[in-house]
């Protein structure tokens, strides 16, 4: 007797149903892949964001400290109404008075610190102007200062003054230090972000506020 042969059927393909599934998975799969990936650029991101901030911050900050900490009861100038001696003059956009300057910023010695604030109306940055002082002057330039930005990019920014009080006790903040012939005790920079973040306060006690008086001259 002879067996009947079953003819061999033909490999069966994908329905399509099979690839249309297949496809919104791989597409899934790679929208999470991309989501994923996104999220964690921008984790990096904006940890590299706020490290350079912070990093800004410090420098801004231990700058004008160190500054701060090393203004001299030195004149700079004479006052033109009563002859009295000028060595720190302070108000909300301006502060000036003489600290040594570092030799690697410059020849050394004593210099006038000009810190001014200025508002573009745009932004606020604060810059920084150096002059030599010698005998009670500030030596005047060849040609014009040109001032040094210390930080850009702000929203607002603003200096405040203390001293003791009559008392012996450590009076009120002021916005404008009208006692030019000695230093504040204490310094107060506020410095705000264009985002609006308030920077850490920077609150500087001046180790020579109570040196220079007695009527000894500098």
């Amino acid at each position: 007797m002879r067996c009947a042969r079953t003819p061999a059927r033909a490999p069966r393909g994908f329905t399509l149903i099979e690839v249309l599934l297949a496809t919104v998975l791989l597409a899934a799969g790679l929208g999470i892949a991309f989501a994923t990936l996104t999220a964690a650029t921008r984790t990096v991101q904006r940890g590299e964001a706020m490290a350079a901030r912070g990093e800004r911050e410090r420098a801004v900050l231990g700058f004008l400290r160190s500054r701060l900490t090393g203004a001299r009861p030195v004149a700079f100038a004479s006052d033109p109404i009563n002859a009295l001696p000028q060595r720190f003059i302070g108000t909300p956009d301006r502060m000036r008075f003489v600290a040594d300057l570092p030799d690697y910023l410059g020849r050394g010695g004593p210099y006038l610190h000009d810190f001014t604030i200025e508002d573009d109306g745009e932004h606020v940055r604060v810059v920084l102007s150096l002059s030599m002082v010698q005998a009670g002057l500030t030596v005047e330039e060849d040609g014009p200062v040109r001032p040094e930005v210390l930080v850009e990019g702000l929203q607002s920014a603003s200096f405040r003054y203390r001293a003791l009080d009559g008392e012996g006790g450590i009076g009120p903040w002021q916005d404008e230090w009208e006692m030019h012939e000695q230093l504040p005790l204490l310094v107060e920079v506020r410095l705000v972000d264009a985002d609006g973040r308030t920077w850490p306060p920077l609150v500087v006690a001046l180790p020579q506020a109570g040196l220079g008086f007695g009527g000894v001259a500098f």
